[in-house]
């Protein structure tokens, strides 16, 4: 995935439709993953280890730092802190305590890639947007300014709906402590109900209304005067021609 939709240090403006399909693949893959029976933690979920096929169907690869997850009732194993800067759960950054919820923290990250067409961390940014979880949170939070958010690249082609809810989604799985974290299962739930939800069509106001209906009479009544311009004259040899009389209108 990461060479599909990164060119130049930014993602390729690939449709939302297609964003959408990609993560839920993503998330689907984690959430076996998860619910196997050793609770297969992934440890290095990132944009880069998303493959797609000629089909953009997504698969996870590189499992080198997969670790089997807690047993016995324990919430989180302890290991060496391995993984991507930018990824990785801040809780596994500080104790190495890696909890199944910690691969939630970076499937975040990568949604939020999606959502911004931006990279988790890039030193081209200004240092306050060199880590795009960091500078994106406050939009993330608040309605109004996520549109200053998602990846302009799209054009607005995408449901107002559906991207505040990808951002609500994208902040939950962000959230500092696991246990406020939803389960890959839920995200799963979660995003294909998302892609789901279609644009509305925008009514028009009673302005636009106004001049659309004086734009459709004007080019009616130009339309009129060009056909009367236009119609062909009577033939010389007609008998309407000849007697003087209007030619009989046909029904």
């Amino acid at each position: 995935m990461h060479f599909v939709l990164a060119e130049g240090g930014s993602f390729q403006p690939i449709p939302w439709g297609l964003r959408l399909r990609i993560a839920i693949d993503a998330a689907r893959g984690l959430a076996f993953l998860h619910s196997s029976e050793k609770h297969v933690i992934y440890r290095d979920f990132k944009a880069s280890n998303i493959l797609l096929d000629t089909n953009y169907n997504a698969k996870l690869s590189d499992f080198g730092l997969a670790r089997n997850g807690p047993t016995g009732g324990d919430s989180h194993i302890t290991t060496r802190v391995m993984g991507t800067y930018g990824y990785a759960a801040p809780e596994y950054i500080a104790t190495g305590h890696l909890y199944v919820k910690s691969d939630v923290y970076g499937f975040g990250v990568v949604l939020l890639e999606m959502l911004t067409g931006l990279r988790a961390l890039d030193t081209a940014r200004p240092a306050q947007q060199l880590n795009l979880v960091d500078w994106a949170k406050p939009y993330l939070a608040d309605r109004r300014k996520l549109p200053r958010l998602v990846d302009p690249r799209l054009e607005g082609q995408y449901p107002s709906k559906a991207a505040l809810r990808a951002a609500q989604l994208t902040l939950s799985c962000l959230a500092g402590e696991p246990k406020n974290r939803p389960s890959m299962a839920e995200v799963v739930t979660v995003l294909e109900e998302i892609e789901r939800i279609r644009p509305r069509h925008r009514r028009a106001s009673p302005e636009e209304d106004r001049e659309s209906s004086s734009s459709a009479s004007s080019r009616s009544a130009h339309h009129g005067r060009r056909h009367q311009q236009q119609s062909p004259r009577p033939r010389s040899g007609s008998d309407g021609a000849r007697s003087g009389q209007p030619s009989p209108r046909v029904r």
